[in-house]
């Protein structure tokens, strides 16, 4: 039989990714249904896709679309289990799914810190479904705390790191759609050393004034690789951005996006950046206080990962233990 694992493009792909290698309880042959970008070709390279119709959050004009989709997919005989970390899209594939009584699992995203976003709650009203929190401070009875993705990581010193000079930088501004972050992009232009040379991926944020040549989206591969070659990395406080950091052991510099200014539908980034900071993993700070200190903060510590992750117990292990 064969699970299908369901999630939106950016960190909710990239969680997901992260996890169904820890799933215990839960097995392949997998199948994707996510969005046709450039990250989803490159990171599920070689995998069986289904690309499905973009949904971006509260978006219910193609969460409707995705019924469509998710028909067509769940009428596969052999699916027996569908695996989601959000975000809309997540709705009707559980929801058909659970109608044909497939085993289905939501593990809400590790941006949500105090409570399931408006996708977990819209899920957790639909029987059968087994919910999962990456926060143990907001388990209950619904919702079962089985670690989180952030746990295949460590941080410690690099001395080496701290003591070289700024000269190759990676800007990621994400790619959600419809939002700009171009408060981050005049900081970091007073900031970053003018010999530095940097890329900058800038999604949805206009860079047309500031002078300087933007990439709207980078594939996952090439992007990871650059991150892997830089002194220093800033970003968004996407989830997907930071794993992407820490998979090549760099500590990033955090700067999330802010509701106040437009530039996110919630202000669930600064949850993100809090807790990774917390960890020791990142550096937090806003965008307005950016300085060149916290880019030698974050070019003094490394990202390590164990050399086998911890398992992600699902209900169906659990079960089966007894």
């Amino acid at each position: 039989m064969t699970t299908l694992l369901v999630a939106s493009t950016g960190g909710h792909l990239k969680e997901l990714h992260h996890l169904h290698k820890r799933l215990d309880g839960v097995a392949g042959p997998f199948r994707w249904a996510t969005f046709d970008t450039p990250q989803s070709r490159s990171l599920l390279a070689g995998e069986t896709i289904d690309f499905v119709p973009f949904t971006r959050s509260r978006d219910l004009i193609n969460v409707t679309r995705n019924l469509g989709a998710a028909r067509e997919i769940l009428r596969d005989r052999e699916l027996d289990t569908v695996v989601s970390t959000g975000s809309a899209v997540a709705v009707p594939f559980i929801g058909l799914a659970r109608r044909r009584r497939l085993r289905c699992h939501y593990i809400e995203s590790a941006a949500r810190t105090d409570g399931p976003s408006l996708t977990g709650r819209l899920v957790s009203g639909i029987p059968g479904v087994h919910l999962y929190t990456q926060y143990r401070a907001w388990a209950g009875s619904r919702w079962s705390f089985r670690g989180s993705v952030f746990d295949s990581f460590a941080s410690e010193v690099d001395p080496v790191g701290a003591g070289i000079s700024v000269k190759k930088v990676v800007v990621t501004l994400g790619t959600s759609r419809g939002y700009g972050f171009s408060r981050l992009v005049r900081r970091l232009l007073d900031v970053l050393p003018a010999e530095a040379d940097v890329l900058w991926q800038t999604g949805d944020t206009d860079v047309g004034d500031f002078g300087i040549a933007g990439h709207y989206a980078i594939p996952e591969r090439d992007l990871t690789e650059a991150m892997r070659e830089a002194d220093v990395v800033v970003a968004h406080a996407g989830v997907g951005t930071a794993l992407a950091a820490f998979e090549v052991g760099k500590c990033p510099v955090l700067v999330p996006r802010r509701l106040s200014f437009g530039e996110h539908v919630d202000d669930h980034q600064t949850q993100i950046a809090s807790e990774l900071g917390e960890r020791g993993l990142a550096v937090s700070v806003d965008a307005d206080d950016l300085g060149r200190g916290d880019l030698v903060a974050a070019m003094g510590k490394r990202v390590t990962s164990p050399a086998r992750a911890p398992t992600f117990e699902t209900a169906d292990a659990a079960a089966r233990r007894g």
